[in-house]
C-alpha cells in the first residue's frame, strides 16, 4: 500500500477528453492509501479460494471478477488482518464506510488522483497517462501486450510508485457511473442512486486489449457490477482515519 497525501487537483480530460470527462472540476480530497499493484492472483487466491482469471499465472493481476466479488475480497481480506470492513450490506444495496480503516475499492477521484501522481503531480506535471507520455513505457494495451494480461510491475510507476494504473487490466472503483458535477467538490463518491444492480460502476486505467487512448488517466468506463470479463481487476484502497 502506497500513502497518497491529500490535496486538491482538477479532475477530467478537458477539451481534448471524451464527453463523460466533462466539465473539468476542482476536487479536494483527504489523505488515503492504493495498493501499489493491481490485486493478483496468488493474493486472491490466499484469500477466496479460488482463481476466476482467464488468464492463469501468480503474478498476473485477477481477472473476470464482478464488482460484487471484488466488494467481497476487500472485506475478507480486511477481517483476515483486523480491520473494521468497509462495507455493509448485499447486492444492490452495499453501502461503504469511508471512516472504517478496511480495505474498499478506490473512488473515481482517488484513482485519478493517484494516478495523476497526487498533489505534487495531478497539475504540475500533467502526462497524458499514469507516469508519463510514453504508452509503451508505463503500460500494457493493445500495441504492446501480445494479446494477454502482463506480470504487474513490469512497467514504469508513476511519480508515487503506482504501477500499471495505465493498462494491463480495468480496475473497478466504487463510484456509480454518471455526469460530473458542476463546480468544486471535496471527497466526491459519485451519484448516490437510486439502489439498482442495472446500475453501473466505474473502472479505469485501459487494458492489454485497448488502444491507448484508454489508457489515460482521465478517461472512464463502467459495466453492471455483475459483470466479468478478462479484462477487468482492480486495486484496493484504505482511509487513512
Amino acid at each position: 500500500m502506497v500513502p497518497v497525501e491529500g490535496g486538491t487537483f482538477q479532475m477530467g480530460g478537458g477539451l481534448g477528453g471524451e464527453e463523460d470527462e466533462r466539465p473539468v472540476h476542482r476536487v479536494t480530497l483527504r489523505s488515503f492509501s492504493i495498493g501499489a499493484y493491481e490485486v493478483t492472483q496468488k493474493e486472491w487466491i490466499a484469500i477466496m479460494g479460488n482463481n476466476p482469471s482467464y488468464f492463469k499465472g501468480d503474478a498476473l493481476p485477477v481477472e473476470n471478477v464482478t464488482w460484487y466479488e471484488a466488494v467481497e475480497f476487500c472485506n475478507v481480506l480486511s477481517r483476515k488482518e483486523g480491520l473494521t470492513p468497509a462495507y455493509h450490506g448485499s447486492g444492490a444495496a452495499i453501502i461503504c464506510d469511508f471512516n472504517a480503516n478496511g480495505y474498499r475499492l478506490p473512488t473515481e477521484a482517488e484513482w485519478e488522483y493517484a494516478a495523476k501522481g497526487g498533489a505534487a503531480g495531478a497539475d504540475d506535471l500533467p502526462f497524458e497517462y499514469a507516469g508519463g507520455n510514453d504508452a509503451d513505457a508505463v503500460g500494457w494495451y493493445d500495441g504492446n501486450s501480445g494479446g494477454m494480461s502482463r506480470t504487474v510491475g513490469t512497467r514504469l510507476p508513476n511519480s508515487l510508485g503506482l504501477y500499471d494504473m495505465s493498462g494491463n487490466v480495468w480496475e473497478w472503483c466504487w463510484d456509480r457511473y454518471g455526469r460530473y458535477p458542476e463546480g468544486d467538490q471535496t471527497d466526491p463518491k459519485g451519484p448516490a442512486g437510486p439502489a439498482s444492480p442495472r446500475d453501473l460502476r466505474t473502472d479505469r486505467g485501459g487494458s492489454w486489449n485497448h488502444s491507448v487512448q484508454f489508457l489515460r488517466s482521465a478517461n472512464r468506463d463502467a459495466y453492471t457490477p455483475s459483470y466479468r470479463y478478462w479484462l477487468l481487476g482492480f486495486r484496493v484502497c484504505r482511509s487513512i482515519i
